[in-house]
């Protein structure tokens, strides 16, 4: 088996599924290019429809392939800069280190964390540690894999109160066309997605979750269905009759453009539904 994803990503076709191509109640732009030396650029914008409120974020990321280095630089429109400095397959292959820092000039306030993480066949691990005068907070998290079953877990441990604040499991199984994912959060949080990708065109998703003490299951499905070369439809609904269209158009190479919808079924005459614009340029 090769190298098995990080924590984060198990279950990732899944969530994709659910989330990309969607951009409810936002009118959002995003632009990527990258100059003649190799800086990359990346632009974001997007204004809430409800609130008119419109935020944006500019990055820029240069890497030193020699020395396995990568710089990137972000500033956000909540004036916030952060720098990330990581270095991989240096001290050793599938090692990589990362540190990151935020600062704020308006409050004054600062932020930093250090990254580990190695991966290599059967095994991904990784240990975050917020550094905090408090005392940093260490996250970790680690996935085993073989013949496409995985097996993960991951925790949080605040060093100021002396105390395990998360304790995740995960298992799953990985084919080329099925994906099947299962994890429990603190112990009271249980949830579940199915990935099938049915043809070249065709991709579904389901997913489950239950919370201890509560009555009801949540639960939804999705699919995802490649129109042509350079068009895809997407549709989610779940128990809460909220329904999701999504259309994505690549109108040529470099730009793409993104509609979605969501509606309330419960609440169709209430109005209250929701729409969504997005364009995607590179460079």
């Amino acid at each position: 088996m090769a190298v098995p994803p990080t924590y984060a990503d198990l279950g990732k076709s899944a969530k994709d599924i659910f989330n990309k191509g969607y951009g409810f109640g936002l009118v959002k732009l995003d632009v990527k290019t990258k100059s003649a030396s190799g800086v990359e650029f990346k632009t974001s914008g997007s204004s809430n429809v409800d609130t008119s409120k419109v935020t944006g974020t500019l990055e820029t990321k240069y890497k030193w392939a020699e020395y396995g280095l990568t710089f990137t630089e972000k500033w956000t429109t909540e004036n916030t800069l952060g720098t990330e400095i990581c270095v991989e397959d240096q001290i050793t292959k599938g090692l990589k280190l990362t540190f990151d820092t935020t600062f704020s000039p308006n409050t004054g306030k600062k932020s930093g964390k250090v990254k580990t993480a190695y991966k290599r066949e059967y095994l991904n691990a990784g240990v975050d540690v917020d550094l905090d005068f408090a005392g940093p907070t260490i996250h970790g998290a680690a996935v085993a894999g073989y013949e496409g079953w995985l097996a993960g877990y991951q925790m949080t441990f605040d060093t100021a109160k002396s105390r395990m604040s998360h304790s995740n499991f995960a298992v799953g199984y990985k084919t080329g066309d099925f994906q099947l994912h299962t994890n429990v959060n603190d112990g009271s949080e249980f949830c579940g997605s199915i990935y099938q990708k049915v043809n070249d065109n065709l991709e579904t998703a389901v997913n489950l979750a239950w919370t201890a003490g509560s009555n009801g299951t949540r639960f939804g499905i999705a699919a995802k269905y490649q129109l042509d070369s350079s068009a895809s439809i997407s549709a989610k609904v779940n128990n809460a009759s909220l329904v999701g269209i999504g259309y994505t158009q690549t109108l040529r190479p470099g730009m793409k453009l993104l509609l979605s919808a969501l509606v309330d079924g419960k609440n169709i005459n209430a109005g209250g539904h929701k729409l969504g614009l997005g364009l995607e340029l590179e460079a």
